[in-house]
């Protein structure tokens, strides 16, 4: 079968080892397949019959709600991100606003030059910070990064597997484009089936709850 099997719910083909189908989200393993669905009426988990009136548990049925991080959770997380990037880039802005403070106070004449540096240096700093700082975490064994653990989500390819640095070295570039027209691409996380955006699509990646 070259490792890949067929989805029982639509049929799809998967790889081996895939936790969930990569077109409907169906759970691949059986276990995850038995939680998944409710015993049926009058009877308990178990098989043995229950007398009636004695209530039984149900497990709810798994949505694209349950299973995928959706628009505001995420744009929580995002928030969450960049408050912990802007805190690591401090230090390096107040680092270039002390110079062009100091360039005032000795009588240097540009000292707006080195503010416009400060900014410059400040900008790609962030970038560079943000990039490593999500391609790194998303890349680890958490999954996901801090904005993302305390929101309870993590990224993981189409199979459910973890990602590889590459892959979210390009998920984070995708955002870029994302936000190039207009944020929609961002916004395409409230109406896609499985809560993609743009730049989900593009590097094949999820964002699962738990």
């Amino acid at each position: 079968m070259n490792g890949t099997f067929f989805c029982n719910k639509c049929g799809a083909q998967n790889a081996v080892g895939a936790q969930f189908c990569s077109r409907c989200g169906a759970p691949t393993s059986p276990t995850a397949s038995a939680a998944a669905t409710p015993p049926a009426s009058g009877s308990s988990p178990f098989g043995s019959a229950v007398p009636p009136g004695v209530p039984v548990y149900s497990p709810g049925v798994l949505t694209a709600s349950s299973l995928y991080g959706g628009f505001w959770i995420r744009v929580l997380a995002a928030i969450i991100d960049t408050v912990i990037l802007r805190v690591v880039v401090i230090p390096v802005h107040l680092f270039f606003g002390g110079l062009g403070l100091a360039g005032m106070m000795s009588g240097i004449h540009h000292p707006a030059g080195l503010a416009i540096l400060g900014g410059g240096v400040t900008l790609i700093a962030l970038v560079f910070a943000s990039w490593l700082y999500e391609a790194f975490m998303e890349s680890s064994s958490y999954q996901a990064t801090l904005g993302k653990m305390i929101c309870g989500l993590k990224v993981t390819d189409l199979y459910g597997n973890r990602i590889s640095f590459e892959r979210a070295t390009g998920r984070h570039f995708a955002k870029w484009v994302s936000a190039a027209i207009l944020w929609i691409g961002f916004i395409m996380v409230g109406f896609t089936e499985r809560k993609q955006g743009l730049h989900d699509l593009i590097a094949g990646t999820l964002v699962r709850r738990g």
